[in-house]
């Protein structure tokens, strides 16, 4: 598959994952076991807890519209009151989730993981968590200047966006 764009004509590899920023597909880099067996862990964790509380849904790799462009956290939460009246959409959904998890992997940059916070944050997510495996943190970004940390044998909690839900950092 080809997709045109203003400076070049680019293959798709339709067995990868890309995301659309600035108009250009970037591929998205597959996931190691370990970033893979967190993401797990942590649906899970939102899984039981959505179970309970029938707030929303919780996906995995699902593409969102994000301002001008389309990305995929590696988790995200859309409240019920968003879902539209039609359900859950086939393609992508078209405005972006109430909360955004990214996974830092070995080889994620800085730049690139602060620039998609801000972006994440200018199209209206409300949170962003940026879960470490390798310093066993979460950082939980309310915005860009409330910003909550949560490392070592310490509960997950964000009372604000997910009342009631709660993690051992450990289980993840």
């Amino acid at each position: 598959m080809s997709v045109l764009t203003e400076a070049a004509q680019i293959t798709i590899d339709p067995e990868k994952s890309y995301e659309i920023v600035t108009g250009r597909p970037e591929e998205k880099e597959m996931p190691g076991a370990r970033h893979a067996v967190v993401a797990a862990n942590l649906v899970a964790e939102l899984g039981i807890y959505l179970k309970t509380y029938h707030s929303g849904v919780v996906c995995a790799e699902a593409n969102f519209k994000i301002g001008e462009n389309e990305r995929i956290p590696d988790i995200s939460f859309v409240a019920t009151e968003r879902i539209p009246t039609e359900g859950i959409p086939e393609g992508a959904w078209q405005f972006p989730p109430d909360l955004a998890v990214e996974i830092i992997s070995p080889n994620d940059l800085h730049v690139k993981v602060s620039s998609k916070i801000l972006e994440y944050f200018a199209a209206g997510v409300r949170q962003v968590w940026i879960v470490s495996p390798e310093h066993r943190s979460v950082t939980i970004f309310r915005s860009q200047i409330d910003i909550q940390v949560f490392a070592g044998d310490v509960e997950l909690v964000s009372e604000d966006l997910l009342p009631g839900f709660h993690c051992n950092l450990q289980e993840l």
